[in-house]
């Protein structure tokens, strides 16, 4: 049957191939872009000139907000441009910010699909009379019908599954949301792309981290700050296209925030000093600025005491977690200890665990061996074969 339904297009291949498949199917497609941030503010150049960032790879920028309004014209659908820069740098580049400070090594990819596409895009979508959003996003979507639960499952292109990254989506969000390209392998997605005669069916992907196409994350973080504590930066809340500010409560929260401070070894040994926990992320080997004749590794950091912890590889293996702001997908709740693969990382294979509540809001992982690098700020999903079970974030381990 044909429905209303607004296609998130990003200007690549996946949303545009997303768009022309679902039109071939006879369905009436509106697309959405989101003005998310300007990609060429101070922060986010690193000092690279224009075109150094778009050789890069970048989502969301002028150029891809073109590509997009360029395949909508091809097809002939409708084609709007959101404007949710306020919205994108309160509920995902000032978190980003602060979990770095906080010693995490945060992921907003997830956050931005949580609140940017799933809430915000998924209500302009309603208030536009569609029955569906739809991404580009590679995993599945079934409803089960003897548990009365919509479910999400892994990609089939275990390369390009990006379930992952979706483990806080709602059951209200699964009944509306289209993942069409979740059934097929890449290759075949960049074939169909050529088929319809897409003009973007060469483009290559963007990176992960749209605000950061310098890829200097350290870099970002202590520019962004500055741009917080700036004498000019006196607005409330004011954010518009390419010139934007956080809340005072925000500011405030980042004011003197990056502080240098010690990197010690596991005893404690003073082994040298460092300019800003956010520097760091547990596992790193290179650029610690120390050196004592064997390889060291960063096994924590901690924002209370502005240390680094270092310490060799084998200090890097853990065998449990605990997680927070958990999101059950595939069950209503967690009622017992449960069996699942457990991962860590996005590129991380899963691994086998047993996962057992520990109050209302967290719960332990413990690894039938252990895993390498566990690191607060990333989340844990858990699996069941392709099912998602549900997942939550790291906030230590033992």
């Amino acid at each position: 049957m044909s429905e209303k339904i607004v296609v998130a297009m990003s200007g690549g291949v996946d949303s545009s191939t997303t768009a022309a498949l679902l039109q071939d199917q006879g369905h009436e497609v509106v697309g959405l872009s989101m003005q998310l941030w300007d990609y060429r503010r101070e922060e986010s150049t690193g000092g690279r000139s224009e075109e150094e960032l778009k050789k890069a790879g970048t989502c969301c920028s002028i150029d891809d907000i073109y590509d997009a309004r360029r395949v909508a014209h091809f097809l002939n659908v409708p084609f709007y441009v959101v404007n949710f820069e306020r919205a994108f740098e309160q509920e995902v580049v000032v978190p980003f910010v602060e979990s770095y400070l906080a010693g995490e090594t945060p992921i907003p990819c997830v956050r931005c699909n949580t609140f940017m596409k799933f809430d915000h895009l998924l209500s302009r979508a309603t208030q536009i009379g569609a029955s569906k959003l739809a991404t580009g996003h590679y995993a599945r979507v079934r409803f089960n019908e003897s548990t009365g639960r919509y479910e999400l499952l892994r990609g089939v292109d275990g390369n390009k599954d990006q379930s992952y990254f979706l483990f806080e989506m709602t059951q209200a969000q699964l009944s509306r949301i289209l993942f069409p390209l979740g059934g097929y392998p890449k290759s075949e997605v960049r074939r169909m792309a050529e088929r319809y005669g897409l003009p973007v069916f060469e483009k290559p992907d963007s990176q992960e981290i749209c605000f950061i196409p310098s890829k200097n994350y350290s870099a970002f973080v202590e520019s962004y700050i500055g741009s917080r504590n700036s004498p000019e930066d006196h607005s409330p809340s004011c954010v518009t296209a390419g010139n934007s500010s956080a809340t005072p409560r925000m500011a405030a929260n980042l004011r003197g925030a990056v502080q240098g401070g010690e990197i010690v070894s596991q005893n404690g040994a003073v082994l040298g000093q460092h300019r800003g926990i956010h520097h760091f992320t547990v596992g790193q080997r290179k650029g610690l600025g120390v050196a004592i004749g064997e390889p060291l590794y960063v096994i924590q950091t901690d924002a209370a005491t502005h240390r680094v912890v270092v310490g060799s590889n084998a200090n890097l293996l853990k065998q449990s977690l605990v997680a927070g702001k958990l999101n059950w997908i595939s069950i209503e709740s967690l009622t017992h200890p449960l069996r699942v693969q457990a991962q860590i990382r996005n590129r991380h294979e899963a691994a086998s665990a047993t996962v057992s509540r520990l109050d209302r809001g967290t719960a332990e992982v413990r690894f039938d061996i252990p895993q390498r690098a566990i690191t607060p700020g990333q989340a844990v999903v858990f699996y069941d074969e392709d099912l998602v079970v549900g997942g939550g974030w790291i906030q230590e381990s033992s």
